[in-house]
């Protein structure tokens, strides 16, 4: 069976988060850490389900749930990096969601303009 790519980056992404999560859980940020977690584990979770989808529309769908997810994943690493929360760095996972969003993009953007023809 052939890899997909974004359903194996967005799982490793989960799993990053997870481990930032107990990281700034250990700090005492619990309301943004939380916020953080569930944005991001949704990401894999509606690319996995657009990977199943019953239509090309519900697959675009699902792809466009997974965007939203992942720059409102990126809104919440914006703001760990500039309110000082917490001291660790997040060049790297804003980095790793930069490459996912524009992943999703694309991938959106090419399967909307295939149903349209």
């Amino acid at each position: 069976m052939k890899q997909n790519i974004i359903a194996t980056k967005t799982f490793e992404f989960s799993l990053t988060i997870i481990a930032l999560y107990l990281k700034l859980k250990s700090e005492n940020e619990y309301v943004l850490s939380r916020q953080l977690l569930r944005s991001a584990t949704s990401i894999g979770a509606n690319v996995e389900e657009a990977i199943a989808a019953q239509s090309k529309r519900d697959f675009v769908n699902k792809m466009s749930i997974a965007s939203k997810e992942a720059r409102e994943t990126k809104y919440w690493l914006r703001l760990l990096e500039r309110s000082e929360l917490s001291k660790l760095e997040m060049n790297e996972y804003l980095k790793d969601i930069e490459h996912i969003i524009n992943i999703i993009s694309k991938i959106v953007k090419t399967s909307s303009e295939a149903r349209t023809k």
